[in-house]
């Protein structure tokens, strides 16, 4: 990949753009989960507005431009960034230091599973990769983990098989939120960090483990 440069928004481009609605329903969740956990002071929400909004100058420079009806393929990630929260949660709420580690591990393989805004209508893409509007972690991670649930937990396969619900579908939710709603907070910061230092297939480690420990409520589940 190439190497970004932060571009910082000032005041005037902040006002002269607004987050979505999706995205500001993002950053009261995060800022309130934030200040749950004490990781966040007063006036947090300006702080994760400006990262937010320099995220966005900063992953558009390296967009193309696509002609779909799709609405997940508008020059906006049709999402929210909950990577780039959990990093702003990590630096304790500093602007700065988060695009700072954005803009470094923007480098990195990684973050192309991890940060799932990073590749969205991204040039790094083929073109009919990205028309078809399915992220790469879907058709790697994605089908990676369905592929060792057979091998491993071939139960647990059996009850998504029955159900007529995909491991993928769960996982790619699991993935696209960074777990929160799903993990405790330090766990969290745990798998961040196992993927970042160890490499992105223990994303793939990661989501199994989880099935491997949820095991026997989906069985029992799956019998009533």
């Amino acid at each position: 990949y190439y190497i970004f440069s932060f571009l910082l928004a000032t005041d005037a481009d902040v006002e002269n753009e607004s987050l979505s609605s999706v995205q500001q329903l993002g950053v009261e969740m995060t800022v309130r989960y934030g200040k749950y956990l004490n990781l966040l002071k007063e006036h947090a929400e300006n702080e994760l507005y400006f990262v937010l909004m320099n995220c966005e100058k900063f992953l558009k420079q390296q967009q193309r431009t696509v002609v779909s009806s799709l609405c997940c393929l508008q020059e906006r990630y049709a999402g929210y960034d909950w990577f780039a929260s959990s990093v702003f949660l990590i630096m304790s709420g500093d602007g700065n230091k988060t695009l700072t580690f954005l803009q470094q591990f923007s480098r990195l393989l990684v973050s192309a599973f991890l940060w799932l805004p990073r590749l969205h209508i991204s040039v790094h893409l083929p073109l009919t990769v990205v028309e078809s509007g399915i992220h790469p972690v879907y058709f790697c991670s994605a089908h990676y983990i369905e592929m060792l649930l057979k091998a491993e937990l071939p139960l647990v396969f059996s009850a998504f098989h029955m159900s007529g619900f995909t491991p993928s579908q769960i996982c790619l939710q699991w993935i696209t939120q960074c777990f929160w709603n799903y993990m405790d907070w330090s766990e969290i910061c745990h798998y961040i960090a196992i993927c970042i230092f160890l490499g992105p297939d223990y994303q793939i480690y990661m989501c199994i483990s989880v099935f491997r420990h949820l095991q026997q409520d989906i069985l029992k589940h799956t019998e009533a």
